[in-house]
């Protein structure tokens, strides 16, 4: 496999895994507007070429036509086989930030709001309602020519939920069905990376695998422990995704064996 990274501090850390495992890699700067990189790849197998960077990489890997270049996921709202163990779930509102601007009140009300799409518009995060419809607001403020790409756009489809009280959260890498890795990344409100992981809910993400086989190829999972039990946070590209303290040896040599179909 033939890897092509942008510099960013996770992916250095990456780098220094592929330089352990004799894996050759490339780094390159992604053109801002253009989505070119420089220097341009010597791509020798477009059929073994995995990207590590920026999400908006797709676009270039998807332009010559890269296997497996990103594995790009669908919104993870909507997979049935996870909507039961969904955090906040059933009492989610999806609401675009055009809708946001005419449907949501300027009060204190706090929400849970992300993107439903994997495209890093924003990160998810507690809001109060004013504070989410002052952002709708200003949005809504600019022409659609005028909105930079990867910028919250009029048509952006937002999900909001009631805020839960978590009491510890953990990323999962995903590949080829199967846990590959895993790292804690919070324990109530602190920030703490650690490659832990309690058992039961090592076996809740494989379990939610199981359960959802064809998802993708290689993803990231986020899962969390409430005072009501485990459940599902959300799934992000594994091309694009935080690496906190994942066993970066482990994910770069299941990422390197995938057969590409």
């Amino acid at each position: 496999m033939q890897w092509i990274l942008q510099q960013f501090e996770d992916t250095q850390k990456l780098a220094k895994a592929l330089d352990q495992l004799g894996f050759r890699y490339s780094w390159h700067k992604l053109v801002p507007f253009v989505g070119e990189l420089t220097p341009e790849p010597e791509v020798q197998d477009t059929q073994a070429v995995v990207m590590f960077g920026s999400y908006t990489l797709w676009r270039y890997a998807e332009s010559r036509h890269l296997k497996p270049g990103v594995f790009r996921i669908r919104p993870f709202v909507h997979e049935e086989p996870w909507q039961a163990h969904m955090l906040n779930g059933p009492d989610a509102l999806f609401l675009t930030i055009d809708e946001i601007a005419t449907q949501l009140g300027a009060d204190d009300r706090p929400w849970f709001i992300r993107p439903v799409s994997d495209s890093k518009e924003q990160a998810g995060a507690v809001r109060s309602s004013a504070d989410i419809l002052e952002t709708a607001r200003k949005v809504l403020s600019l022409g659609p020519d005028e909105i930079p790409d990867g910028s919250l756009r009029h048509d952006t489809l937002m999900m909001l939920t009631p805020p839960a009280r978590i009491l510890r959260e953990w990323r999962i890498w995903i590949v080829n069905g199967h846990v590959v890795t895993y790292s804690l990344y919070k324990e109530g409100s602190r920030v703490t990376y650690r490659p832990d992981i309690d058992p039961d809910a090592l076996e809740f993400a494989q379990s939610l695998a199981r359960l959802n086989e064809g998802y993708a190829p290689a993803y990231v999972m986020d899962i969390c422990r409430t005072v009501d039990g485990l459940r599902l946070l959300e799934t992000n590209c594994i091309n694009a995704a935080g690496f906190y303290a994942a066993d970066l040896l482990k994910l770069a040599t299941a990422i390197d064996g995938m057969s590409v179909t």
